[in-house]
């Protein structure tokens, strides 16, 4: 990896975690608003932000999460899969604000990962915790996009990174 892929994942993990801290309060439970996955849209510019997002991700479980070892576990591997379903299914989209909607859905599915989680370590019923998160996760994420895609306008997501 060439230093300004690294320093560009290194940002990214780094507003992740300070935009966690931020939201720590509602972002870890049954009804979950974690404002960082909007980060996750950086993923439909170039796929080497992967890193940056994962890094983002488990650093924020570590130090904010009550839920230990499972958030290390379930919240990291639901973004890893999302993320890798997101850059497979990418390759068919070509409007970025269409592969944006694609990743807020798989990511909004995939949260049925975390409502599994919730499920092991609170004892809560699985359909409605999954309804709560993926409700949480597609808000976010819907407020993403056109922000992630006005953002882009600005600073070009894809030219921050080496191709």
């Amino acid at each position: 990896m060439k230093i300004k892929t690294i320093t560009a994942n290194a940002i990214v993990a780094a507003l992740y975690v300070a935009m966690g801290l931020l939201v720590a309060p509602i972002a870890f439970g049954a009804i979950q608003f974690r404002l960082p996955e909007i980060f996750n849209h950086l993923i439909v510019f170039n796929k080497k932000y992967f890193w940056g997002i994962i890094v983002g991700v488990f650093v924020t479980n570590l130090f904010f999460s009550s839920l230990g070892w499972y958030d290390l576990v379930f919240g990291v591997g639901q973004s890893i899969l999302s993320l890798l379903i997101t850059i497979g299914l990418s390759k068919f989209v070509k409007s970025t604000i269409w592969r944006m909607v694609l990743n807020t859905i798989v990511f909004t599915v995939t949260m049925a990962i975390i409502a599994f989680e919730l499920v092991l370590v609170f004892e809560l019923p699985f359909f409605y915790t999954w309804l709560t998160c993926a409700i949480g996760e597609l808000v976010i994420m819907g407020i993403g996009i056109p922000l992630m895609y006005w953002i882009d306008q600005k600073v070009h997501f894809n030219k921050l990174i080496e191709k």
